[in-house]
């Protein structure tokens, strides 16, 4: 193997990407409008839920209640309903999320200490918030009930056992610090992929991959040079996306630094091999591209655990998760920003990034080979 003839199609390819000034600035500036849009508008937070209360009772209890919705930054109180028919046509027209309605008699059943009802009215459009709105709603019925019967009979005795919740890692319980670092991996598989993918396919488009393979330049030549030059885009395109997460998102990052540039190397030789596998086996840039949007997007963003847990999806899916790398550095990217483990904890997930971008490697110089050959 030359280095003087990898070092030759490294610049070659180095020149051809600086040359083209709006897709170098773009590649550049990608990561930072992705993290933006993405962060910004990707958040599993529920709160500050649309809310509309028909109070039937009107008694002192009554209002308290409506009180302690109104305190919680969870429930943003819309109005006041005057019937059932105002609750419908507000959830239809999508204007409220949940409708809560206290019937009457509210006041006198909780003096009486028979006990009383309040009935929520929630849009299942969307299940996973209307069910975390519905929880939300249950703890604080629940709180006041208990405060109720605080104030109006004996304090119970403590309970013999006592829960006392510890939220580690990310304790303010803030989904950004969840989203953004696996959002990372997710951007970076897709604008690797992409990067690379038109490399091989541009050459055959140029009619100037007859002349490189007319030249004594081997196929793991060829292929270390050009996704080196790749490489050093995809290394910046890394630093730009950690500086705005640590600085605009306010991630916190607590590993080691020197394991996120390895494993963010061995992720970023995987990808871009991947993509020239891809792009070797393409003559024209529209097939090279719709391949790789298709292997790199699709998977990256549903099979890598970065916002769907792979645990709760089908045996079938969670099966071909396991071939897809995105899902081994998202694992590593919530572990060294939020939890800021070692080594010891994230080795197996470096490992199949190593197995998989020797395979690809290997399987990306076969498919040049053969072309070469031929």
């Amino acid at each position: 193997m030359s280095h003087r003839r990898i070092r030759a199609v490294f610049i070659k390819e180095l020149h051809h990407i600086t040359r083209d000034s709006r897709s170098l600035a773009l590649a550049l500036a990608m990561p930072v409008m992705m993290l933006l849009l993405y962060g910004y508008a990707l958040s599993l937070d529920v709160d500050h839920i649309p809310t509309l209360i028909y109070d039937q009772d009107g008694t002192s209890a009554s209002r308290d209640l409506v009180r302690q919705f109104r305190g919680s930054r969870f429930f943003d109180i819309r109005g006041f309903a005057s019937g059932y028919e105002k609750i419908e046509h507000d959830i239809n027209f999508s204007r409220v999320l949940m409708g809560i309605v206290i019937p009457r008699n509210f006041g006198h059943d909780l003096e009486s200490g028979h006990g009383a009802e309040v009935q929520l009215l929630v849009d299942g459009s969307d299940s996973n918030t209307s069910s975390i709105a519905i929880g939300y709603a249950e703890s604080i019925v629940k709180m006041y009930s208990g405060a109720v019967r605080v104030r109006n009979v004996a304090p119970p005795p403590p309970p013999a056992v006592e829960a006392r919740m510890r939220v580690w890692y990310n304790s303010s319980l803030e989904s950004k610090n969840y989203v953004v670092p696996g959002l990372i991996a997710v951007i970076l598989m897709i604008l690797a992929g992409q990067l690379t993918s038109l490399t091989i396919a541009r050459e055959w488009e140029m009619g100037t991959m007859e002349q490189l393979l007319s030249t004594p330049l081997r196929p793991a030549e060829m292929l270390i040079g050009k996704m080196s030059a790749y490489f050093v885009v995809g290394v910046v395109d890394s630093l730009i996306a950690l500086v705005v997460a640590v600085t605009v998102f306010a991630v916190p990052f607590r590993g080691n630094i020197v394991l996120l540039a390895i494993s963010t190397c061995l992720f970023l030789f995987g990808v871009l091999c991947w993509g020239i596998f891809i792009s070797a086996g393409s003559r024209t840039q529209v097939e090279a591209y719709q391949m790789g949007m298709l292997t790199t997007f699709l998977p990256g963003f549903l099979m890598s655990g970065f916002v769907f847990s792979i645990d709760t999806m089908p045996k079938v899916i969670q099966v071909i998760s396991v071939i897809v790398p995105a899902r081994y550095f998202v694992a590593i990217l919530k572990s060294l920003f939020l939890k800021g483990v070692g080594l010891g904890a994230i080795w197996d997930q470096m490992v199949f990034l190593v197995i998989f971008g020797a395979f690809v490697f290997w399987q990306a110089a076969r498919r040049l080979k053969r072309q070469k050959v031929a």
